[in-house]
C-alpha cells in the first residue's frame, strides 16, 4: 500500500515543484502569484516526500485552484487525481457552491474526468492554450 499523506504546506515548499513542473523556461518569480499569502496551500506526500501541490483561493462561494502541478516522474499515477479529489470533498464540506480554475488545454481531458466543465472561449498565456473549467458542488 502507498503510503501518501495529504496537508497544508507553505508556499515557500512549493514554489520548487510549480517552477519544475509548469514553467521551467521561466524565472522562479513567475511562478509566484500576487495571493499567495492568502490562499490555502495543499500538498500530497508519498512516501514523505512532496511531490504533487495545489493553491486556492476562496471569492465568496467559489473556490479557485491554481498552480496545481504534480512532479514528473510521479504523473500518471493517480496522485494528482487523489489530490484533486481530496480538494473537491474539503470545498464540497466548507460549503463552496462552485470549483474551478484555468486549464491548459492538454489537461482538460484530466478535469472532464473528474466532472469540471469548459466556459468561455480559449485563451493564452505565453503561448500555451487555457480553458476556464468549473464543477458546480
Amino acid at each position: 500500500m502507498m503510503n501518501i499523506e495529504i496537508k497544508k504546506v507553505e508556499v515557500a515548499e512549493i514554489l520548487e515543484i510549480r517552477h519544475q513542473v509548469l514553467w521551467p523556461d521561466q524565472p522562479l518569480e513567475f511562478v509566484k502569484v500576487a495571493e499567495d499569502e492568502s490562499g490555502v496551500h495543499f500538498g500530497l506526500f508519498y512516501e514523505a516526500n512532496l511531490v504533487s501541490i495545489i493553491s486556492l483561493f476562496a471569492d465568496e462561494d467559489r473556490l479557485r485552484f491554481r498552480k496545481f502541478a504534480t512532479l514528473h516522474a510521479w504523473q500518471n499515477k493517480g496522485l494528482g487525481s487523489q489530490l484533486l479529489r481530496f480538494v473537491i470533498n474539503d470545498a464540497r464540506d466548507k460549503g463552496y457552491k462552485e470549483l474551478w480554475c484555468d486549464a491548459r488545454s492538454t489537461a482538460s481531458n484530466f478535469y472532464k474526468k473528474h466532472g469540471f466543465e469548459k466556459f468561455g472561449e480559449p485563451f493564452f498565456k505565453k503561448d500555451i492554450e487555457y480553458y476556464k473549467m468549473s464543477m458546480s458542488l
